[in-house]
């Protein structure tokens, strides 16, 4: 399944979350669904964005969120992925449900009185934001590409690191 519709059915799936735990696995489930597509970005996608990719589908730590105790019960969406067509789009979309997910973990965490459930939020809240990070440093880069490819000069690895420019050079 291509991959802006793995997130629309995650955005879908967390907007019909009525249980902290529904919503905590939603979130895990999106973590699962990020690491797949950096994996698939890091061997598939454009060369600027591989390294970012890389540190997109290791986090969550060296077992990942694969093996993580909410998601047993039901089987990952991210394993449907099978393409990455548009990558601009599918990382924009992935942002914004990496967003509302840290949103609704908030919410969760606010009101829980649990502390396991409490410190499982504030996990995937943390993931999240990191994977966010990721992905807001991938769409830099692409923009930097596009800038790059409007002015007629060939992409620059070392330019692209470094991030957009603010002023001409």
């Amino acid at each position: 399944m291509e991959a802006e519709r793995l997130v629309a059915t995650g955005r879908h799936a967390l907007a019909e979350s009525r249980t902290a735990q529904d919503i905590v696995a939603e979130a895990w489930q999106t973590q699962a669904l990020a690491q797949a597509i950096g994996s698939h970005l890091a061997l598939c996608g454009p060369q600027e964005l591989r390294g970012e990719a890389r540190g997109l589908s290791e986090i969550g730590g060296g077992r990942g969120v694969v093996d993580h105790p909410v998601l047993r019960t039901g089987g990952l969406r991210a394993v449907q992925l099978t393409a990455v067509g548009d990558a601009r789009a599918a990382l924009t979309a992935l942002g914004a449900l990496l967003g509302e997910v840290g949103i609704a973990l908030v919410g969760v965490a606010c009101a829980t009185d649990e502390e396991g459930l409490y410190w499982q939020c504030i996990e995937a809240i943390d993931a999240a934001d990191e994977a966010g990070d990721r992905v807001r440093a991938m769409l830099r880069r692409l923009t930097v590409r596009e800038r790059e490819r409007e002015r007629g000069r060939p992409p620059d690895p070392a330019r692209d690191r470094a991030g957009p420019t603010l002023g001409p050079r």
